[in-house]
């Protein structure tokens, strides 16, 4: 969990959203001077800075973004974990004019991923405190509550999500992180909320799932553990086989969510670094994906966005000094995998 100063944890949790500071966070915040550079086999990338788009709110002394997504007119949707009740939980960027508005807030969700379905091309938001997904309009109207309760006797605690061809869900359900216990999970949820099935379980705290680029299986990264996992999928959806695939070495950093693009490269979000990863689906590191070192008060790059059809990416940075979009150069070019989930 993430260690936060009393009063952001009685504001937190007074809201009913303690819960939410940790949903895609590690179990510490990044120490001071960051890390050192990764193996020197590898390149390194330099991501330049959009514009800033949360300040740390005063109510939970905090602001995380995650979840950006790519509206199919162009638009960046991106959430703000901590936001308290009444400030933007739900932002769109036009990253052309360097613009920001909010398109949704309410008084409960403490929203960690969004992702556009391609079932009925709704705005699916998991609600990590609460253990529910809702969805909204592309206008951040029409809220509604698709799944909630209970799955195989226990409440998920919802972090990312991925939709298959056909816009059944995949999400990753970090049950045990606040516990340190390896309780994690990867729920698959029919299109219509009807039912949900779990494909894996027993995992160290679940957090980025992403499919790979034909759509064979799933990359799903274990915070608690530093590793990403592969799950082989059958033609029904089932997982028919599992393993670990990459270690990463993260240092004081932790896997986060997870991005791929058209040639199946994984792009790994870290909390507690503010750096991407980059590796090809061998597990071989191709690159690290670094902000200016001159930028201060930022800790983590959780989530990564590629301009669908392009190679032009979008990082969310954030941390003391507020939360920011930069950007960069991919390595391959989008597709709907390529929004962090």
């Amino acid at each position: 969990m993430r260690r936060l100063p009393p009063r952001p944890l009685a504001v937190l949790a007074t809201a009913g959203l303690l819960a939410s500071a940790i949903a895609g966070c590690g179990t510490e915040s990044g120490a001071p001077g960051g890390l050192s550079a990764p193996g020197a086999t590898t390149g390194t990338i330099r991501a330049q800075k959009v514009m800033q788009l949360t300040r740390t709110h005063e109510e939970t002394g905090m602001t995380l973004l995650e979840g950006q997504a790519f509206h199919p007119d162009g638009g960046l949707f991106v959430v703000d974990v901590t936001a308290p009740p009444g400030k933007p939980k739900v932002l769109r960027v036009d990253v052309r004019r360097k613009t920001v508005r909010a398109v949704h807030t309410d008084g409960r969700g403490a929203y960690t991923s969004a992702q556009f379905s391609p079932y009925d091309g709704r705005l699916y938001l998991t609600d990590y405190a609460h253990g529910e997904i809702m969805s909204l309009a592309p206008d951040g109207g029409d809220r509604r509550t698709f799944f909630a309760g209970e799955v195989d006797g226990a409440r998920m605690n919802p972090d990312d999500i991925a939709f298959d061809e056909e816009g059944h869900l995949y999400v990753s359900d970090s049950r045990g992180l606040s516990e340190g216990a390896a309780h994690g999970r990867v729920v698959r949820i029919d299109r219509d909320g009807g039912k949900a099935t779990v494909l894996a379980d027993g995992l160290a705290a679940t957090n980025g799932v992403s499919f790979d680029e034909a759509y064979r299986g799933l990359w799903i990264s274990e915070l608690t553990e530093n590793r990403i996992s592969y799950l082989r999928l059958g033609e029904g959806g089932e997982v028919t086989s599992r393993h670990t695939a990459i270690r990463v070495d993260g240092g004081i950093a932790q896997t986060d969510s997870i991005a791929v693009d058209a040639d199946g490269n994984l792009y790994q979000g870290l909390h507690g670094r503010p750096a991407i990863v980059v590796y090809d689906r061998h597990g071989e590191r191709l690159a690290t994906v670094e902000v200016p070192a001159r930028a201060e008060g930022l800790d983590s790059a959780t989530n990564v966005a590629i301009t669908p059809g392009g190679t032009k990416a979008y990082m969310t940075v954030s941390g003391p000094g507020g939360g920011y979009l930069y950007t960069f150069d991919a390595l391959g070019k989008g597709t709907r995998q390529s929004n962090g989930g």
